[in-house]
């Protein structure tokens, strides 16, 4: 395993049991993101970054005809994954694996080389190399299809106690808002085709962004 994988089962190994509980409350934009997914029917739908399931999971309930897929660094929250969508009575329709966002091989890990949607929820503010990891997912989306984002912003029109609170905060867990990652979008959406979006929720709180393949 990688020291970045190393590190998040160490962050962790006992959060993962009230993650869901806890982040409901501060992880915003995410029922948002899945509620737009709209994948074709049939089509196949990854989260990079899949932690404990719970995205996956209301992606299936939110879309029963859609062909589900997680891969996530940590074994730690693989096994929690495992065990939630046992729960949600998904195994047959959700497909999980160990990879770095970074440089997975698709093809291995799934069977599979593109998919309709990929979409990454709150998981670039955790890994260092996250451009990387960016580039990766575009490389995922099959053409027509949508690459979906969300992440705490810049918290531009809060107050700055309030940035300098939540940024402290967030630093114990490894995790740093991407000021560029607009800019990074946009400039992947021109290097490998595509159409870039993104916009700030909740007076700068998260940020949703994305492209669509060509």
């Amino acid at each position: 395993m990688s020291r970045h994988g190393q590190l998040m089962d160490g962050v962790y190994r006992y959060q993962r049991h009230i993650y869901d509980l806890t982040r409901k409350y501060y992880l915003l934009g995410r029922d948002g993101l899945i509620a737009d997914l709209d994948p074709p029917a049939g089509g196949a739908v990854l989260e990079i970054g899949c932690g404990t399931g719970r995205n996956l999971i209301a992606v299936g309930k939110a879309w029963p005809r859609a062909r589900l897929y997680g891969v996530d660094i940590s074994e730690a929250m693989l096994e929690t994954a495992h065990v939630s969508v046992a729960k949600a009575g998904m195994v047959d329709r959700v497909r999980l694996a160990q990879g770095d966002a970074c440089g997975f091989d698709a093809v291995t890990l799934f069977g599979r080389e593109k998919f309709e949607r990929v979409f990454i929820s709150y998981a670039l503010s955790m890994i260092p190399e996250w451009e990387m990891a960016l580039a990766q997912a575009a490389r995922c989306v099959a053409p027509g299809g949508r690459l979906e984002i969300v992440d705490f912003g810049q918290q531009e029109a809060l107050p700055k106690v309030w940035k300098q609170a939540l940024f402290g905060w967030l630093g114990q867990f490894h995790v740093s808002p991407r000021r560029d990652l607009a800019t990074a979008i946009e400039q992947l959406a021109q290097d490998m085709g595509g159409f870039p979006h993104s916009r700030t929720l909740y007076r700068g709180y998260a940020v949703r962004g994305g492209l669509i393949r060509v």
